[in-house]
């Protein structure tokens, strides 16, 4: 009988700057970001360096002395990896393996590499392999010290792993061909599209591990894979729902993140096209989250980019069941749990004062999916009135209860 070996994790150490422009709370914020990334990559975080500075180090990101500490205590912990929280250039990715002696992965390579594990179908293997050569590219010099030394784990997954051999002009083509390959897939997806009919359409979006997956899968009865890392899922679902006596396509996206590579959103433009095309968004939140109004900032400047921000949209505050809201009383901090809040007290607060509509949810509990549902049928039906006026009599609403 083969013995059962447990899984292993790599040890890392975490590195990020604070600055004017990214002050001490904000960078605690992107670091404990970073830690739940290495983890979704399958990291185990051992400490953390951070260090004030105007800029980053043209040579070292950081400083040389801060540098030698985060050396010596990669020796004594025997730490596998440095991971960077911003992108490095090549030089520095060069001048601090050299330095250090370890293997050095930056925020980009780290969410590549996760995107890199997470792409199940040709597609989504299509649209990473291109954007993880669009990164290797300026960084082949470098890359080849890895290569050399036949290092594994983090950020070494993908191309280039065994092709020692390969040169600038090789990589090139390989990018055109990919990309070339992607605009024919997304010239198929683009006709499938249109082949959907006149459906109402209607996309969820928001920041990644926010619940979309679930929710999809409450709405439309469907079994998307979902789990408590970051991108669980990277290929674009869609199903048809019927809400009442109404159909519309729901389509599950891709969630977003703060500094996503560039690379990545090149790549990922076809998936970004079913936002496009969406007549209603559905912005998915997770209340729970401490920096969650920082996280909607980041999906509506992303929906601004793809010219989308000035949709219909819904905002669905999720994971209400974990909700912790903090009072100060009597000179101290006392939390105040989820459990002490009705669902018309969450209304009241501020959050729920916006253009939009918004609604509080649970959607692995299931509290408040049928007032989201009657939420959609209502705006769904508006997007459909002026779409068939012929017709609208049929979709008069009616009460309906969960299967």
């Amino acid at each position: 009988m083969l013995e059962k070996k447990e899984a292993t994790y790599e040890k890392v150490i975490l590195v990020g700057l604070i600055t004017q422009e990214q002050p001490e709370e904000k960078t605690k914020e992107y670091m404990d970001e970073l830690e739940f990334l290495a983890y979704t990559a399958g990291a185990e975080t051992i400490g953390r360096f951070t260090q004030k500075t105007d800029k980053p180090d043209p040579k070292y990101f950081v400083g040389s002395g801060k540098l030698s500490e985060i050396k010596e205590f990669a020796l004594k912990n025997n730490i596998d990896t440095i991971i960077f929280d911003d992108e490095l250039t090549p030089s520095q990715l060069k001048n601090i393996e050299k330095f250090t002696d370890k293997k050095i992965i930056d925020r980009t390579n780290l969410i590549l590499d996760i995107f890199a594990q997470r792409a199940q179908t040709s597609y989504a293997r299509t649209q990473v392999e291109l954007a993880q050569y669009e990164y290797l590219l300026p960084r082949l010099t470098r890359m080849w010290t890895h290569l050399e030394r036949q290092r594994g784990g983090i950020g070494m997954r993908g191309p280039g792993e065994t092709e020692i051999e390969t040169d600038r002009r090789i990589i090139r083509d390989r990018i055109t061909l990919l990309k070339k390959k992607l605009e024919k897939i997304d010239k198929q997806m683009a006709t499938q599209r249109k082949n959907r009919g006149q459906l109402v359409r209607v996309a969820l979006v928001g920041y990644t591990n926010v619940g979309k997956s679930t929710l999809m899968n409450v709405l439309s009865k469907s079994d998307v894979f979902a789990e408590d890392k970051l991108f669980a899922t990277l290929d674009t679902t869609v199903r048809k729902v019927v809400v009442g006596n109404l159909p519309f396509l729901l389509t599950d996206t891709v969630g977003f993140i703060r500094k996503l590579p560039t690379q990545l959103i090149e790549s990922f433009k076809s998936t970004l096209d079913e936002v496009r095309e969406a007549d209603l968004i559905v912005h998915v939140v997770d209340i729970s989250h401490p920096s969650f109004e920082d996280h909607i900032a980041s999906v509506n400047e992303t929906l601004k980019d793809i010219g989308s921000l000035d949709k219909p949209t819904i905002i669905a505050f999720n994971k209400i069941d974990q909700f912790k809201h903090i009072e100060k009383e009597e000179d101290d901090l006392t939390e105040k749990l989820q459990e002490n809040y009705s669902l018309e007290e969450l209304q009241k607060m501020w959050v729920a004062r916006t253009e939009d509509e918004t609604i509080f949810i649970s959607a692995q509990k299931g509290t408040n999916i049928d007032e989201l549902k009657r939420l959609l049928y209502e705006e769904v039906k508006k997007i459909h009135e002026v779409r068939f006026p012929y017709n609208n009599f049929l979709f008069d609403y009616y009460e309906f209860q969960e299967e």
